[in-house]
C-alpha cells in the first residue's frame, strides 16, 4: 500500500509541474506570435503616409592621418539609415564606407574621405543622408591621430605615469610622519579621506553624466551611469563585507581600487584630448594634476597607520591607484568612445561610494563618542579634503 501512495504521490506532483510549465510557455508563444505579426504585416506604414522614418547618427570617433578622415558614426534611428553624401567645410568630398550600404540602428560604420586637413585648422564635417536629414560634427583643431607605435606609447605611459603615479607615491612617503598622530589626528585623517573621496565621486559622476550625453540615444546615457554605479557600489559593498567591515590593507586596497577607476577616467580624458587636437596640456597643466593627486596617496595611507604593511605592499597599492592612468592615456588617445568612458566613470563613482561608506563606518567604530561626526576634527578634515580637492582641481580645469 506504502509503494502506491508513493507512486501516487510522484504522479500527482509531475501533473502540476506539466501544467505549471504550460503556462510558462503559452504567454511567451503569444508574444512570439504578436511579433511575427507585427514584423510581416507592418501595420504602423499605413500611418506613416510616406513619411520619412527618424533618424539619429552620433560621431563616436574621428581620426586624421596622411590618408585623410575617417569617422566612426554609429545609427540610431528607427531604420535603417542610408549615407548618401559627405560635406566638409561645405564643400561635397567623394567618401568610402566600410561596411557598405544601409547601417543598421545601433551599429557603426567608418566613412572615410581623402580630405586635406589643416595642421591647427578648424574643420566642420557634415552627413547627409539618403532622406535628406544632416548630421554636423565639428573637429575644433586639426592635428593627426596619435597611432600605436613606440615613441607614442612611451610618451603616454610617462604622461600617466606623471599625473597618476607619481603623485599617490608622494602621498604615500608621507605614511612615516602621519603615524605619531594622536586619536583627534586619526580623525581628521580619516574625514580628510572623506572630504577628498567625495569630491571624487562629484566629480566623477559630473563627467560621467557629461560623456554619456555624447553617446548615442541608444545606450540610454544617464540611466546606464545611474545603473552601472549602483551596480559597482552594491557589488564592492557585497564583497568588501563578506568577511566584515574591511579595516587596515583591506581598507587601504578599496581606496586604491575607488582612486584608481577615477584615474583611469582621468586618463581616458587626457588621452582623447590628445586625440583631438585638445592636448595643449602643457607643463603647468601637468604639475596641477600632479599637485590635484597628491592627497589620494595620503588617503589610501590612512587606514594603514596602525599597522606596518612592508614595502612591497606600498608599491602594490601605488600601482593600483595610479596605474590605471596609462591605461587611460593609452585607451583614451587610440580607441576613445564616450559611452565606454562614462561607463568606466560610473563604475568607479559606485567604487568611490562604497570606500566612502566603509571609512565613515570606520571612523564611528574607532570613537565611543557619539557625536564623532560633527566633532571639531572631523568637520575640519571634512573640509580640508574637499577643499584642497576644489582648489587644485581649478589647476587642471580648461
Amino acid at each position: 500500500m506504502s509503494g502506491a501512495s508513493q507512486a501516487g504521490d510522484q504522479s500527482g506532483a509531475v501533473r502540476p509541474a506539466r501544467g505549471a510549465l504550460l503556462w510558462a510557455v503559452l504567454p511567451l508563444a503569444v508574444l512570439a506570435s504578436a511579433i511575427v505579426w507585427l514584423v510581416t504585416a507592418n501595420p504602423l506604414a499605413i500611418s506613416r503616409d510616406g513619411l520619412p522614418p527618424v533618424e539619429k547618427l552620433t560621431f563616436e570617433r574621428v581620426v586624421l592621418d596622411a590618408g585623410g578622415l575617417r569617422l566612426l558614426v554609429r545609427a540610431g534611428g528607427s531604420e535603417p539609415m542610408t549615407i548618401a553624401q559627405v560635406q566638409v567645410d561645405d564643400a561635397y568630398w567623394q567618401f568610402e564606407q566600410e561596411p557598405p550600404g544601409p547601417i543598421a540602428r545601433g551599429t557603426t560604420a567608418w566613412v572615410k574621405l581623402p580630405f586635406p586637413w589643416v595642421q591647427g585648422d578648424a574643420h566642420v564635417v557634415k552627413v547627409v543622408t539618403k532622406t535628406g536629414t544632416t548630421f554636423e560634427h565639428e573637429i575644433p583643431v586639426a592635428v593627426a591621430t596619435p597611432t600605436a607605435d613606440g615613441t607614442s606609447l612611451v610618451s603616454q605611459a610617462l604622461l600617466g605615469a606623471f599625473v597618476g603615479i607619481l603623485p599617490v607615491a608622494i602621498g604615500l612617503m608621507f605614511y612615516p610622519a602621519l603615524r605619531g598622530v594622536g586619536r583627534d589626528g586619526m580623525n581628521f585623517l580619516l574625514a580628510l579621506t572623506v572630504g577628498l573621496l567625495a569630491f571624487l565621486f562629484v566629480d566623477a559622476f559630473e563627467d560621467a553624466l557629461e560623456l554619456a550625453g555624447e553617446a548615442a540615444a541608444i545606450f540610454q546615457g544617464p540611466t546606464m551611469v545611474v545603473l552601472a554605479a549602483t551596480g559597482s557600489f552594491l557589488l564592492l559593498m557585497a564583497i568588501g563585507r563578506r568577511h566584515g567591515a574591511p579595516t587596515g590593507m583591506a581598507l587601504a586596497t578599496y581606496i586604491a581600487i575607488g582612486i584608481g577607476l577615477h584615474n583611469f577616467g582621468e586618463g581616458l580624458a587626457i588621452g582623447a584630448a590628445f586625440a583631438a587636437g585638445m592636448a595643449g596640456l602643457g607643463t603647468f597643466l601637468v604639475l596641477g594634476f600632479t599637485l590635484h593627486n597628491i592627497t589620494e596617496g595620503i588617503g589610501i595611507a590612512v587606514p594603514l597607520l596602525k599597522k606596518r604593511p612592508p614595502l612591497t605592499a606600498f608599491a602594490a597599492l601605488t600601482m593600483i591607484a595610479g596605474g590605471p592612468a596609462v591605461l587611460g592615456v593609452w585607451m583614451g588617445s587610440l580607441a576613445f568612445a564616450p559611452q565606454w568612458s562614462a561607463l568606466a566613470l560610473a563604475i568607479g563613482t559606485g567604487a568611490i561610494l562604497q570606500v566612502i561608506v566603509e571609512v565613515t563606518a570606520l571612523l564611528r567604530r574607532g570613537s565611543d563618542t557619539a557625536g564623532i561626526l560633527v566633532s571639531p576634527a572631523v568637520l575640519a578634515g571634512l573640509t580640508a579634503g574637499v577643499g584642497f580637492m576644489y582648489l587644485t582641481a581649478m589647476l587642471v580645469k580648461i
